[in-house]
């Protein structure tokens, strides 16, 4: 057990990290109308579930599911913060059932900013152990997670998507994972861009850093001693869940190769002798991350309501275009372009001859939405599998006109090509034979439409080595970016303009978490961060130029190889931020600054350990008189597993061994 891992191991390390509360911050707040004057009642909402929605509206007011149509127009981006059924949509809903009249209600953003959703409010207290050379033995996870004044879609599932996370990429012989959850008077917690996952990785690369200095190696040293070797895949976690493939070292060399990391580490050496007032700080990630929610009999374990399947069909209509209709539910991430170019090429069909729709549960009457990095891998399967049927069903129908065997056609470029001859007839060929009817086999329906609902047997694991610069001055407190490297691996791309999208996005996310963004209340618990005046969301003046690149190792869990893109940048990019602050200064005596880290926190750190304050290096620093928008609302230091936090739930606790 983890217990005696711990007691035998020659090193054990302590720590303790705050998560802070974030809140999604979306483009546009939300918006809900409500017209109940037709046959249906029709909403339209700023949401990213809406089918999800329409279920739930209908159990929650007595509606049948046949009488509520939910719409999800451009919602103006949502990073999981319209994840949710919301107390407006409801009431919106009732109201205008009750008047007989549309009804709408739209947010302002300070609003949103206090209504809707936050994000992560976690403490972590981890207990790493392991050998004197650096080998990691067990790892010890005790949480403590603020749920805020309600329970949301998914609130309490949130920190336990985290606990399958925390060993990452590393061969840990023993874990154990233990969370406790509280009701506070704040907002209600919920999913926000790689909801739990970001809040383990987090934890762990950092300590994984700690665990560097006491051995006296490189941090990539210690992760290289640690981490899964190529030729182990599939490889077992002691989290209990089996990651299919990967490659961490080639992901890793060519990030270094890109980062000019020897080079920039021989510079931090040359700064520090000379005892620049600005220092050099290199920060370290190598992440993995569990996405494509997932088996509908894992998610059923973990006491979730719905699965994790998602449905998808494919139309011929007569004129030979096609139409694509998935239950996943795009708010900008490109469905539209991927899936049209999944099934062009599938069906051998010109790209702009598909049509994509989805976002209407009049029209896609069956789906599960989109969340999770879940679109590709999920939905993006069921399209394949709708696609594949479509040519079967396609190929009896062409045998029959072209007057030969099933078994001698072959099916490329759009046609079914007899083997041997020029006889040939082309897709779209058979989509008004099929329509006409005139000449069919008999036996044969007369329709080349084809459905399916694909439910994945394991998440996928994309991953990656983020390396991140920057350049503190010791003096002020200041953080400045100097350079950011990331090369993911995320298995085949299907289109590397929407994937550079992605992760330039996550990147900047996670990066405003380690720096600038923090949701804070008074001890009246007022939100005195209710405007974009005192919440923090940088902008491109902000941040510099990444260099992105991949690595592949292809999925074997699904037909395509594909695997999750859209929480990697968020998920990598706080812990090789924070990192590098923490290595700027470390020489100082620091060895934690708490998030964000803010010019005042990081100048009060330097300043504690240089005036010999007996503040412990290895506690979060903040000053109760700073600046609030740079200090979160602490915890007063109780232990998460002591017995005076309160346990809320069935589910406050959970182990793995």
């Amino acid at each position: 057990g983890v217990e005696e891992a711990i007691n035998g191991s020659d090193i054990v390390i302590e720590r303790t990290y705050r998560q802070q509360r974030l809140i999604p911050a979306f483009m546009e707040p939300r918006s809900v109308v409500v017209d109940p004057t037709g046959e249906q009642t029709t909403m339209w909402s700023a949401t990213q579930i809406p089918h999800i929605l329409r279920l739930m509206l209908a159990l929650t007011c007595g509606i049948s599911e046949s009488k509520l149509r939910v719409i999800a127009p451009d919602v103006g981006g949502a990073f999981g913060g319209k994840l949710q059924v919301t107390p407006e949509e409801v009431i919106t809903l009732v109201v205008s059932r009750r008047i007989g009249k549309p009804c709408k209600y739209t947010e302002t953003r300070s609003e949103s900013l206090l209504a809707a959703h936050h994000g992560r409010d976690q403490i972590q207290k981890l207990t790493l152990s392991a050998t004197k050379d650096g080998t990691v033995t067990g790892l010890k996870v005790d949480l403590l997670a603020d749920m805020g004044a309600y329970l949301g879609l998914v609130t309490p599932g949130i920190p336990i998507l985290g606990a399958f996370m925390y060993n990452a990429i590393y061969k840990f012989g023993a874990y154990r994972f233990t969370c406790r959850t509280i009701f506070t008077n704040k907002a209600w917690t919920d999913a926000y861009r790689g909801a739990g996952r970001p809040e383990a990785t987090y934890a762990i690369e950092r300590i994984m850093d700690e665990l560097a200095v006491e051995v006296g190696v490189d941090p990539l040293q210690i992760r290289e001693k640690n981490w899964i070797k190529h030729e182990e895949f599939p490889f077992s976690t002691v989290a209990g869940l089996e990651y299919d493939s990967g490659n961490y070292e080639a992901a890793t060399a060519k990030a270094k190769e890109l980062f000019g990391y020897d080079d920039l580490r021989a510079e931090q050496l040359e700064r520090r002798a000379r005892g620049d007032s600005v220092q050099l700080g290199i920060g370290v990630s190598t992440f993995t991350e569990m996405c494509g929610l997932a088996p509908s009999r894992v998610l059923g374990a973990l006491s979730y309501a719905a699965g994790g399947w998602e449905h998808a069909s494919v139309r011929m209509l007569p004129s030979g275009k096609v139409e694509v209709v998935t239950g996943t539910s795009g708010h900008g991430q490109g469905h539209e372009t991927a899936w049209s170019q999944i099934v062009a090429d599938r069906l051998g069909m010109a790209f702009d001859d598909i049509e994509v729709l989805h976002g209407d549960t009049q029209i896609s009457h069956k789906g599960l939405d989109t969340y999770g990095s879940r679109s590709l891998a999920v939905g993006g399967m069921a399209v394949v599998a709708a696609a594949d049927k479509v040519i079967e069903k396609a190929k009896p129908i062409a045998a029959h006109l072209l007057e030969a065997s099933v078994d001698d056609l072959e099916f490329t470029g759009g046609k079914f090509n007899v083997r041997g001859t020029d006889s040939s007839i082309g897709l779209g060929e058979l989509a008004f034979a099929v329509f006409s009817a005139h000449d069919l086999p008999d036996g044969v329906e007369p329709t080349l439409d084809a459905e399916a609902t694909y439910d994945p047997t394991n998440f996928s694991f994309p991953h990656g080595t983020h390396l991140c610069a920057v350049e503190v001055d010791t003096e002020t407190g200041a953080v400045k970016l100097r350079s950011y490297t990331c090369v993911d691996d995320i298995g085949k791309v299907v289109n590397p303009l929407i994937v550079e999208g992605q992760v330039h996005g996550g990147l900047v996310q996670g990066i405003a978490q380690a720096l600038f963004e923090e949701a804070v209340y008074d001890e009246s618990g007022t939100l005195v961060t209710g405007s974009f005046v005192d919440y923090l969301v940088p902008s491109a003046a902000d941040l510099i130029n990444f260099t992105t690149d991949r690595t592949e190792s292809p999925a074997t869990t699904n037909a395509l190889g594909v695997k999750g893109v859209g929480e990697a940048g968020t998920i990598a990019s706080t812990p090789a931020v924070v990192n590098a602050v923490v290595d700027a200064v470390r020489h100082l005596g620091i060895n934690d600054i708490e998030m964000p880290c803010s010019p005042h926190r990081v100048w009060t750190a330097i300043r504690n350990a240089s005036s010999g304050d007996d503040t412990p290096t290895g506690k979060s620093i903040v000053d109760d008189n700073a600046d609030p928008s740079h200090n979160a609302q602490v915890s007063d230091g109780t232990d998460p597993g002591s017995p005076d936090t309160q346990a809320v739930g069935p589910d406050a606790e959970r182990g793995l061994a």
